[in-house]
């Protein structure tokens, strides 16, 4: 699932969990099994894959993969060209940013980050600032800044407000107070010190965007973060306690964004299951997941410390943030890292974030959908696409469904799985052998989020749906955050399953040997039969709700 920016747990349950390091594969079969998703994940999230990461060589394995077995098991090609690729052009927009302060280079990211992507387009100076002087504006979130008049033409330098996040500059210096200082040459906050390490990562690092889709947005004019140390030298002394206005020393700030190819395509996987009934045959069902994860991490880390101070400290993992061990928790970390140490005596750094549960599961679930549809069709044909990107941004979803291989209304509904192989008591907060998280099934269309029910009692399932975070407004925004969105956004009906976050999420610790293959197992199954029950109705899903508008941002 795409990261956007109290929980105790037993040492005996982080060690029960555990399959095998390693797995050897078994011949599959036609019947949804355990073994089977087994088998497949252990070859699809190996550290041969490298992560996964969209537009790269370690990405193309994993859809070679993927494209091998459906040729295997005997499903159509549905990508371009009669083959099972569609492929697309992925760009890297990386920073290329310079600064000085007095003729003294600074090092980007000790130093300084530029703040990407924002501007006034049609006010202030290009994105560049030769030998300006700089003058002090103040303590952000005070009623006492320097006048606009006074900072035009000038680098204008803050303080963070106060609290923990008030290096978050730019929605405290919010319009109309960032308009006011248009006509500056630059703006910079010295919060570069107090910034979580993600979020110094994330500025530092490319965006991503579909090559040749939508402008590089610019900054009119620098905005850049720096150290408290940045700051003393570009006001000549310390900062603290001086008077808005008071002036500095001159200061050079150069930037752009750069776009470039990646070292692969975008790659979406697409196959086609032909219905049996002579008209149904041409709508579909489509299933969907993402192939993509996070790729190389370095610098390496110790995979169980990591993994005792998550448990602690951060149960959902990336979800948390940058959660830090309060006094309390740190004998409770020593104490499970010492127990992981007893059982892997050899120290295992780790670097590569293998994506079993994000989304190798959801990945590794489609090709045993296939291979059990192949040998039992349904009436209406069935669209399987294995989207890349959705890490990056949800791109290889837009792509597909912008530039869909089947007619776009013929579509009835997409069912999309991601993250499907954990959800116990010991991953969140009332989870349990049979939770799943169902996320937009009455969203487009009252009779899916119906549907849904019925087979999971019709068909004994025993599911325990979890709605929510599925509620309007939900601060964590699952619906807008994974591939169905993609498809929602053209009124197609969608559900969206996941057995939800855990301490391996966006970690290089979610690895198949912490999967739970019967809960995964189940969930497959129920997709099964719910996928059948679409396919077989005599009517599509009704669409009785409204429909977005397909160029508006997603709202939860």
């Amino acid at each position: 699932m795409r990261l956007i920016l109290g929980l105790s747990l037993s040492f005996t349950a982080v060690a029960a969990a555990q399959q095998p390091l390693k797995h050897s594969p078994q011949p599959t079969v036609p019947a949804i099994t355990a073994g089977d998703l087994m088998t497949r994940l252990y070859i699809f999230a190996d550290d041969s894959m490298q992560g996964r990461e969209a537009g790269t060589l370690g990405h193309i394995r994993g859809t070679d993969y993927i494209a091998s077995e459906l040729k295997r098991i005997g499903a159509q090609p549905g990508g371009d060209k009669g083959t099972f690729y569609q492929d697309f052009g992925l760009e890297e927009v990386g920073p290329n940013v310079t600064a000085s302060v007095g003729g003294e280079a600074l090092t980007g990211g000790r130093d300084f980050i530029a703040f990407p992507f924002v501007g006034l387009p049609d006010l202030g100076a290009p994105w560049a600032a030769e030998n300006v002087g700089v003058i002090f504006g103040g303590k952000i979130g005070s009623s006492r800044l320097v006048a606009p008049e006074a900072a035009e033409g000038k680098i204008v330098l803050f303080l963070p407000a106060d609290g923990a996040d008030g290096w978050q500059f730019w929605p405290k210096l919010t319009p109309p107070q960032y308009q006011r200082y248009a006509r500056a040459r630059g703006l910079a906050v010295a919060a570069l010190d107090a910034m979580p390490d993600n979020i110094k990562g994330f500025l530092g690092a490319s965006q991503y965007r579909i090559a040749g889709e939508g402008e590089i947005k610019q900054g009119t004019l620098p905005l850049i973060y720096v150290s408290r140390s940045v700051a003393d030298k570009m006001m000549g002394g310390p900062a603290t306690g001086l008077l808005p206005g008071t002036e500095g020393k001159s200061m050079t700030v150069k930037g752009w964004f750069t776009p470039k190819p990646t070292p692969a395509p975008g790659r979406n996987v697409v196959a086609i299951i032909p219905g049996t009934d002579p008209v149904l045959k041409n709508q579909y069902v489509a299933f969907g997941a993402h192939s993509d994860h996070d790729g190389l991490r370095p610098p390496a880390v110790d995979h169980d410390s990591l993994r005792a101070f998550n448990t602690i400290v951060r149960p959902a993992g990336a979800e948390d943030g940058e959660k830090q061990a309060r006094p309390a928790q740190k004998d409770s970390i020593t104490a499970l890292w010492e127990s992981l140490k007893k059982e892997h005596p050899a120290a295992r750094s780790d670097s590569i974030m293998n994506g079993a549960d994000d989304d190798g599961t959801g990945s590794m679930g489609l090709l045993e959908l296939v291979e059990y549809y192949v040998k039992n069709p349904t009436r209406r044909s069935l669209l399987f696409v294995w989207h890349t990107g959705e890490e990056k941004g949800l791109f290889g979803s837009q792509w597909y469904t912008d530039h869909p291989t089947v007619p776009r209304d013929s579509i009835v509904a997409q069912i999309n799985i991601d993250m499907i192989g954990r959800g116990d008591a010991d991953d969140l907060k009332g989870g349990g052998p049979a939770y799943v998280q169902s996320i937009g099934s009455r969203r487009l269309s009252t009779q899916l989020g119906d549907l849904v029910e019925e087979v999971n009692t019709k068909g004994n399932h025993g599911l325990v749906f979890d709605y929510q975070y599925d509620a309007n407004g939900h601060p964590q925004q699952f619906y807008c955050r994974s591939d169905h969105y993609n498809y929602a956004r053209y009124g197609i009906p969608v559900v969206f399953l996941s057995t939800g976050s855990h301490r391996d999420y966006h970690m290089v610790t979610d690895e198949p040997q912490y999967i739970d293959y019967e809960h995964y197992n189940k969930v497959v199954s129920f997709v099964a039969d719910l996928g059948k029950a679409v396919a077989d109705r005599d009517q599509r899903p009704l669409v009785d709700k409204p429909k977005p508008d397909p160029k508006a941002d997603c709202v939860q």
